[in-house]
């Protein structure tokens, strides 16, 4: 596996996953949620400067929670819909700006129950670049949706975190690596082709 990744504008999109404030303030490794965001704002940039798509993910419960899940498990990852103010606010460093699709997500997944997958086939969207919080939940759920729809995916692994370094290692290297190709926010940024 060589380290060279290309990917044009037009046929491409940036998936930002669940950088909103109540998910980058939790703690997160092996990088911070400050630095997931710091590099996920690079990638937005250089995909809205290039003409690539950029969608923001968020999740929130609805109103009365009644759409949440609630099969038996070992531990629990339930969301109460008693969140504070603004926990599902997106973070301000990386949108919405004009033209930016945000796109609102019940569950792990950003393509199930939502509009995802028809605004990006819209769109002509063929490549995804993946991003978020985290790693093994809300980015691997819709990575796997996405394999099973055909996208070409790219995997920012530095601007990506999980609650443990090792659920992020695990997801990064023995899921995405199956899935798509795992890249630093840099070798992305660099790999973007002429329209």
């Amino acid at each position: 596996m060589g380290n060279e990744v290309d990917w044009l504008p037009k046929r491409t999109a940036l998936i930002v996953i669940d950088l909103q404030k109540g998910v980058v303030a939790m703690p997160t490794a092996p990088v911070s949620g400050a630095e997931v965001v710091r590099n996920a704002a690079r990638l937005a940039e250089a995909c809205r400067n290039s003409g690539a798509q950029v969608v923001l993910v968020r999740v929130t419960p609805s109103a009365d929670g009644a759409d949440a899940l609630r099969p038996p498990a070992d531990q629990s990852l339930s969301v109460s819909p008693a969140l504070p103010e603004g926990w599902a606010d997106l973070v301000p460093e990386v949108g919405p700006h004009a033209g930016d699709l945000v796109i609102t997500k019940r569950q792990w997944g950003a393509f199930y129950g939502t509009e995802l997958d028809l605004q990006l086939r819209r769109r002509g969207i063929e490549t995804l670049i993946l991003c978020g919080i985290s790693t093994n939940i809300g980015v691997e759920s819709t990575a796997r949706d996405a394999y099973e729809r055909n996208y070409r995916q790219i995997f920012a692994r530095d601007a990506m975190a999980a609650r443990s370094a090792e659920e992020h290692e695990m997801t990064v290297a023995r899921i995405f690596s199956r899935l798509g190709q795992v890249r630093t926010t840099d070798q992305i940024i660099a790999g973007r082709s002429a329209p």
